[in-house]
């Protein structure tokens, strides 16, 4: 069951496309995140949203907000994949232990071995605000996320 509005947001500690290590906890008392899962790289949908993000990236990055999206590719997947899409926030590596991350907000799916598409807002406190989880096939609309950013 997905992490729901009113939740605290559970940790994690992460590798990025560069290697580097992320944790949501950094952010706390100075940003909100934008927490996007999302299946694969290189897959139309993930590709597709990815992309989107990357066209309005100032809404989504910025002095008040972080996005972080995360897979279950390795490392050296996501480095290929940010380069050759031009994406210039981090993407996360839940490759191992696999989908620890993943499987603690909820988005796991074991039949496939991936996440869902699952995105959650959360705020500067660690607290989930909005979050919404699609289908693996079903793309996420960036305007829901807007209203939910600008309500912060």
């Amino acid at each position: 069951m997905a992490i729901e509005v009113g939740d605290e947001a559970p940790d994690f500690e992460l590798k990025d496309n560069h290697g580097a290590t992320v944790r949501l906890s950094d952010f706390r008392g100075e940003k909100a995140v934008v927490l996007l899962f999302y299946p694969f790289a290189f897959t139309g949908v993930c590709t597709g949203e990815l992309c989107e993000l990357r066209d309005q990236l100032p809404r989504f990055q910025n002095d008040d907000v972080q996005l972080l999206a995360v897979s279950n590719d390795s490392v050296p997947t996501l480095r290929v994949f940010g380069e050759q899409e031009g994406l210039e926030y981090p993407l996360l590596s839940d490759f191992w232990p696999h989908g620890e991350t993943s499987r603690a907000y909820g988005v796991f799916d074991e039949d496939k071995g991936c996440a869902v598409r699952g995105t959650f807002i959360i705020d500067k406190d660690g607290v989930v605000r909005w979050t919404v989880v699609n289908g693996l096939p079903d793309a996420r609309d960036l305007n829901e996320y807007i209203k939910a950013l600008d309500s912060l």
